[in-house]
């Protein structure tokens, strides 16, 4: 048996639901035709019986006129004429007969029967017994209305319950396709969109960096087929972040080895270990000992930029105080800001938020670090973490230089550094604040600098859950 397409099953899916409510539409219109029809029928029989009864109300008439004229003038033209009326009624008295109404037919024998006894005594020239025999048709026509009254109001009755037993027959079939077509939808609507939930899953596993579980889609083929490249890409991004570990464990070592080395035989000439030095040659050292040391430092940043690039993605959500981490942050920089003579103050922060307390403590330590080296000596820095409207806001104001306009973008870009410099920092790798935004911009939030008169103040937003 094939198997079935998304856009196939969906369109499948519609089918099913519209033929279903189609079934209860065409059912409601053959239910309605054929009250349509039984009303007519019975409206036209009902039309029937009445001029058939009120045609017996005037043949009684006639025959009593004839009657009484042949009874006077003795004229058996007359007596011809009541003959043949009596004859034109007998086909109106089949019909009457056949509507098969006991009450009409009861009261059409009576009259047939008291017009045939008195066309019987008029033959056997009885007057009187035909004059009372007509006079009993009278109340046989009375007879024959109210019984047709009787029976056009049972007749309407049994319509309008006829009616109603549709109506209530129709209204239980198209609830119950309505509910059959909610739960043909629901379940097909289950059956499309467990896969789509489970490739969003599997979509957001492989970013947050976790190869580690196979990624079996079950659903729509196409579904299934999608599902197999993503398992294909996972292998691959697995494959890739393993070469990434690898080279980064390989190019440290190469990088460090040697550059060990380099700052050893550095030390070693310092120490006048193989001969004592000449100013100019202590001048030298001294260049390649704080180069070698700035190389390090460069290699150990760039190393550590990719690595938290690399690792921006893996976040361990859980709630944690604020104010308890930016105290930690301040305290891990203590020797830093009593050398400098720097005070911090910290504000807000009390409440508790939902988020990845490693990758926050590093961004805040660059920052924190960032403020140390471009204020000045026994300058201000202020930290501050408050939540409005749904958003976690972390500032970090320090009385430096600050930033310069043009440079306001481009300074979180790795590897760049802001035109205004103190005297007193030295020079960095300019990968810290590109190190704060890959951070922040991996927990769905965003870092900016806010304008200020005097020194750089720069603000964290990060997505608040309660």
């Amino acid at each position: 048996m094939p198997r079935l397409s998304f856009r196939l099953t969906l369109l499948l899916g519609f089918l099913l639901v519209a033929l279903l409510l189609a079934v209860a539409a065409l059912r409601g219109l053959l239910a309605l035709e054929d009250f349509a029809d039984e009303s007519r029928a019975g409206a036209a029989l009902a039309v029937q019986v009445t001029a058939d009864i009120q045609l017996l109300a005037e043949r009684s008439v006639d025959l009593e006129r004839s009657a009484r004229q042949y009874l006077v003038l003795r004229d058996a033209a007359l007596r011809e004429r009541f003959v043949a009326i009596h004859d034109e009624t007998l086909p109106t008295l089949l019909r009457l007969h056949g509507v098969g109404v006991p009450e009409i037919s009861q009261a059409a024998a009576a009259w047939e029967q008291g017009a045939g006894e008195a066309a019987a005594a008029l033959r056997a020239d009885g007057g009187e017994a035909a004059l009372a025999a007509l006079a009993r048709l009278g109340p046989a026509n009375a007879a024959l209305a109210d019984a047709g009254r009787q029976w056009i109001d049972r007749h309407n009755a049994t319509l309008l319950q006829s009616l109603e037993a549709s109506r209530t027959s129709l209204l239980a079939q198209v609830l119950g396709a309505i509910a059959a077509a909610l739960l043909l939808g629901a379940a097909i609507g289950w059956w499309l969109l467990r896969p789509v939930s489970r490739l969003e899953a599997a979509i957001e596993q492989l970013g947050g960096g976790r190869f580690d579980t196979p990624i079996a889609i079950h659903g729509p083929v196409d579904l299934e087929r999608l599902g197999r490249r993503l398992d294909w890409l996972r292998l691959r991004l697995a494959e890739l972040e393993a070469d990434r570990v690898r080279v980064l464990r390989h190019v440290s070592h190469e990088l460090k080895t040697p550059l060990a080395a380099l700052r050893e035989g550095v030390a070693l000439l310092q120490d006048q270990v193989v001969g004592p030095l000449t100013a100019d040659q202590r001048e030298v050292a001294g260049i390649l000992e704080h180069n070698a040391r700035a190389l390090q430092r460069q290699i150990e940043d760039l190393l550590n930029y990719h690595a938290t690039v690399f690792d921006a993605g893996r976040l361990q959500r859980r709630r944690v105080a604020l104010r308890g981490l930016l105290d930690e942050c301040v305290e891990a920089q203590r020797l830093q800001l009593q050398a400098r003579g720097l005070r911090v103050t910290i504000d807000g922060g009390r409440q508790p938020a939902l988020l990845d307390p490693d990758k926050l403590r590093v961004a805040l330590g660059n920052l924190l670090s960032n403020a140390i080296a471009f204020s000045p000596d026994g300058g201000e820095i202020r930290l501050s973490a408050r939540i409005a409207d749904g958003v976690l806001m972390i500032d970090c104001v320090d009385a430096g230089p600050g930033v310069a306009p043009e440079d306001a973008e481009r300074i979180f870009e790795p590897f760049v550094q802001g035109s205004r410099r103190p005297a007193t920092a030295a020079a960095g790798s300019g990968v810290g604040l590109s190190i704060v935004r890959e951070l922040v911009a991996a927990q769905g939030g965003r870092i900016y600098l806010v304008p200020e008169a005097r020194g750089a103040h720069f603000r964290m937003e990060l997505p608040h859950e309660h």
